[in-house]
């Protein structure tokens, strides 16, 4: 991507988590999915008692309370100031700073650990927030992230592109970004973690299950809770719109359990350690 659109995809999703609106939403309806890999993030990470450790795209907070429960010095980032107003009201005894991934307010080596649950995906630059993760790490400090897995895997996800692609376009004219499950590929995990200097890196899928009522649940969150899926789905018509919803009914109704839904919505977690020193 260019420096020009660098800039205006980061507007874009900022313009995004700006909204209160979105981030409620998100807190409501999206996060009692994320926070189900967050033990597996902060162990990763080396998350302990007495440790220092930045939650970068800390959003409402979630991981950074759950490193503080653990015992650890935690501050929390993130570019939004309307996510990082909920931390703060979330979670009054602890530190959140609006800072960008890219360029940390922080200086060299200044913890021991540093997480971001689910950040990859809306940072115009992944590669430079890896770089800034290393930097301000600590040698021997260990850097966790978790991004969505594969489409098919992150099965929401799938079948609301999926939807979409049958009965509406992909191709609305939103900001040129990373593209969204490049992560999701552990080849590439570990090339940008190697990049900025990690040294053995590793991965491994986590578990988690998005439990709703109806697949309708599935379309609102998406439609409210999300900036790219949301600019998406608001850039079709109305008569594609009822014909996604409709599609991603269909999709997802082998996953009914009983009354309710089921859904699987894996995630990778990625691990790279800076090297301690001689």
């Amino acid at each position: 991507m260019t420096a020009a659109e660098n800039v205006a995809f980061r507007e874009f999703e900022l313009s995004g988590w700006e909204d209160a609106e979105v981030t409620s939403h998100y807190d409501r309806d999206l996060g009692g999915v994320t926070k189900q890999s967050i033990g597996a993030l902060l162990d990763a990470a080396g998350a302990i008692q007495g440790i220092r450790l930045l939650d970068v795209a800390t959003g409402a907070g979630y991981a950074a309370a759950a490193a503080a429960q653990r015992g650890a010095e935690v501050i929390g980032v993130d570019f939004s100031t309307s996510q990082i107003d909920l931390a703060r009201r979330r979670n009054p005894g602890l530190r959140f700073e609006v800072a960008d991934a890219a360029a940390l307010p922080f200086s060299n080596e200044m913890f021991d650990a540093v997480v971001s649950g689910f950040g990859m995906l809306h940072f115009p630059d992944p590669d430079a927030a890896v770089r800034e993760a290393f930097r301000v790490l600590n040698p021997g400090g260990r850097f966790a992230f978790t991004v969505w897995d594969a489409p098919e895997k992150a099965v929401a996800f799938g079948a609301i592109f999926g939807a979409i692609r049958m009965h509406g376009s992909l191709d609305v004219g939103l900001a040129t970004g990373p593209a969204f499950f490049q992560f999701s590929d552990p080849r590439r995990s570990e090339r940008v973690l190697q990049d900025a200097g990690f040294q053995a890196p590793a991965f491994k899928h986590v578990m988690q299950v998005w439990r709703v009522s109806t697949p309708d649940e599935v379309f609102e969150t998406l439609l409210h809770a999300t900036v790219r899926t949301r600019a998406t789905l608001l850039a079709q018509s109305a008569d594609a719109i009822a014909k996604i919803r409709a599609a991603l009914g269909e999709a997802l109704a082998d996953h009914r359990r009983g009354s309710a839904y089921e859904i699987p919505m894996l995630a990778v977690l990625a691990i790279g350690v800076k090297p301690a020193l001689p």
